[in-house]
């Protein structure tokens, strides 16, 4: 009987298993499916892109320049008497002033010498020319015919006062000069950059006694990246034909001393070459009488100041311009299209800080995404923020979601 028993029992196993895979072959479990998500993952913000009227503006940066800047130097030497209050670092002063003098006593007494030489040199002359005369008349009284000679009538002793009165008037002529030279004369309206002497300093011919610049403009040197070149019109020169027509108010000079402050500016001219460390070219801006009465209680511009540039270039005409906040990698963008977000590989003409200018890529109507976006997927569902979804959608969408998936899309929706 047990043997049996042993018999059945894996009969009975295998019976039974055999009978659950039927079952199970009859009436396949199915795996409960979460209903497809068919509405918007995220709200964007976007702009309708549009063609329109662009003003190029160009930025550049430099340093405050004098147009002219020279080192004062004394002509004559001496010991200095005076001195021009206004010849102190900072001072202004304006042309023919005097800034300084030089003892004049020994260039006086060289005036008189020269002078006394002239005299001298005139009265030798008169003798030689007397002498010359009487000659020719006792030629002519001894019945002596045709022209006398040169010997005969002292023309050389004659030629030779003559040039010792030429040669004591250029003398006194420079004794007057270099007396003239004690009174240091201002050779332009202008600043001092740097004073070198004082009053009571013994100077001699060739002394620096400062270091001084024009105030009549200024000028500011600025670089142009060579992509900008084409979109600014340049006041070149060309040979025979003078030197280029100032485009006036194209440029805005801001100073950041005592709270920042702006200078209108002009382009004046385009430098002949590429800089060579830079690569690239300059051009220059001048700022007429910066340093006048009428300044507004601007700062004035201090020479060496480091100043930045809105360089004025040229109005473009039916472009795109978008912002840069929705340029991906300088490359490409996103738009929403029926929904749906697609990414676009756009052309950039030109850009600069904020704005760019679309060559190709981008067209009127265009729903341009300027939300920032992560790790996005072209082909998802977006809705556009203030849009509101057809008549019943979210309703139905919403009724299909479970409870997590609900409380994500009404978040959205706010």
């Amino acid at each position: 009987m047990q043997s049996i028993n042993k018999r059945l029992i894996p009969l009975v196993i295998f019976g039974a298993l055999a009978l659950i895979a039927a079952v199970i072959k009859l009436n396949p479990p199915v795996a409960p499916q979460r209903p497809a998500f068919a509405g918007p993952q995220m709200v964007v913000d976007t702009l309708t892109v549009d063609s329109g009227n662009y003003q190029v503006r160009l930025k550049s940066y430099g340093t405050v320049q004098p147009r002219t800047r020279t080192t004062l130097i004394s002509q004559v030497s001496g010991q200095l008497v005076s001195v021009n209050p206004k010849i102190r670092d900072g001072g202004f002063f304006e042309q023919g002033d005097i800034l300084g003098s030089i003892d004049p006593r020994d260039y006086e007494a060289d005036v008189l010498i020269a002078e006394a030489s002239l005299m001298d040199a005139r009265q030798t002359l008169s003798e030689a020319d007397a002498r010359t005369n009487q000659a020719r008349e006792d030629w002519q009284r001894l019945g002596n015919s045709g022209e006398a000679p040169d010997l005969v009538l002292r023309i050389p002793q004659l030629h030779a006062a003559k040039a010792r009165v030429i040669s004591a008037e250029s003398a006194l002529h420079k004794a007057r000069l270099y007396l003239e030279r004690t009174d240091i004369v201002a050779p332009f309206a202008g600043r001092v950059l740097r004073s070198y002497v004082d009053i009571g300093q013994v100077v001699s011919a060739n002394s620096q006694l400062a270091d001084i610049y024009a105030t009549d403009y200024v000028e500011i040197r600025l670089p142009l990246r060579n992509r900008d070149l084409r979109y600014i019109d340049l006041p070149e020169s060309f040979r025979y034909s003078g030197t280029g027509d100032p485009l006036a108010g194209q440029v805005t000079i801001h100073s950041s001393l005592v709270g920042g402050s702006s200078w209108e500016a002009e382009l004046v001219r385009t430098e002949g070459a590429i800089d060579e460390a830079a690569r690239q070219l300059h051009v220059i801006a001048q700022i007429d009488d910066p340093y006048g009465r009428e300044v507004d209680g601007r700062a004035p511009l201090k020479i060496g100041e480091y100043v930045t540039a809105d360089v004025e270039g040229r109005r473009l005409e039916d472009v795109l311009v978008i912002p840069n906040t929705a340029i991906y990698q300088g490359s490409y963008v996103y738009i929403v299209e029926d929904g749906v977000l697609k990414r676009r590989d756009i052309v950039i003409d030109w850009q600069n800080d904020v704005e760019a200018i679309v060559g190709a890529g981008l067209g009127g109507g265009d729903q341009l995404v300027t939300t920032a976006l992560g790790q996005v997927t072209s082909g998802i569902r977006v809705s556009v923020r203030g849009e509101k979804p057809p008549s019943g959608q979210s309703e139905k969408m919403t009724g299909k979601l479970d409870p997590a998936q609900r409380e994500r899309l009404q978040s959205s929706e706010q």
